[in-house]
């Protein structure tokens, strides 16, 4: 499980706070979170705060390829925003003459969800996700189903192109404690892998909602006992029949335990 922190890029004075606020992930923003008028402001900051801490654990939101001159210098992995198909990852590629996965695409329109199988197979990707806010003004969609839908297609794009399990965009409404833990809980039964948020409040909220069930854990437990003790088909002490097929689902739920 994964929770990524989105900070604005024209803040440092909470670059340092957000680092220890218990995120996997720092995600400097240049996009978004930055009024037009003080670009230059953040990316001076970003520029420092990199060449004071170095990238590990932090990733940068970039506003558009103006942002790429000052990246250059840092091996940063990069969120990408508005991602409609290859050529825009191309163009990231080309002014910083990328050889590895540090670019994590977000598609925000129709467009990009039409290419997500493209994008999410481009040489660069380390990651796909959605940008929820920007599609539901795309599609001008209110309905929980669109977004449902969105959601298992990304699973799938990302699982087809063996990246991780994706992480879901970031729950609007800050107060809503609750309402961030049930979505969560949804998002984790579609395949998620974890979250990006906008608070540190909603840190500890999205870890607990990602980290499986007493009853998942012994269930997981109990497929991988029964598997090695078994070799093929089985059956636990309940009588569900075990096979093979289940040792991957099992797996991944442990890892959640633990991490």
């Amino acid at each position: 499980m994964t929770v990524a922190l989105y900070v604005p890029g024209d803040r440092p004075d909470r670059f340092g706070k957000a680092v220890e606020s218990g995120a996997d992930v720092v995600i400097l923003d240049l996009e978004d979170a930055v009024a037009h008028d003080r670009k230059a402001v953040a990316r001076e900051a970003v520029d420092a705060f990199l060449r004071q801490r170095g990238p590990i654990g932090l990733q940068v939101r970039i506003g558009g390829l103006d942002d790429l001159e000052m990246l250059a210098a840092h091996e940063v992995e990069l969120r990408v925003p508005k991602v409609r198909g290859a050529a825009d990852l191309d163009a990231v590629v080309d002014r910083l003459d990328l050889d590895s996965r540090r670019l994590h695409a977000i598609v925000e329109d129709a467009v990009g969800v039409a290419r997500l199988d493209e994008i999410a197979a481009h040489a660069a990707v380390a990651s796909v996700a959605l940008g929820e806010s920007d599609l539901r003004s795309d599609l001008g969609a209110t309905s929980p189903a669109m977004i449902e839908h969105l959601r298992i297609l990304l699973v799938l794009a990302a699982r087809g192109a063996g990246l991780p399990a994706p992480l879901m965009s970031v729950y609007p409404a800050i107060a809503d404690l609750d309402g961030l833990e049930a979505d969560c809980r949804a998002g984790a039964a579609l395949g998620f892998g974890g979250r990006t948020a906008v608070h540190p409040k909603q840190i500890e909220v999205i870890r607990r909602a990602f980290a499986p069930s007493e009853d998942d854990v012994a269930w997981a437990e109990g497929v991988l006992e029964a598997l090695a003790q078994g070799g093929g088909v089985t059956t636990l002490t309940d009588g569900q029949m075990v096979d093979e097929a289940m040792r991957a689902r099992a797996e991944r739920i442990l890892a959640r335990q633990n991490g």
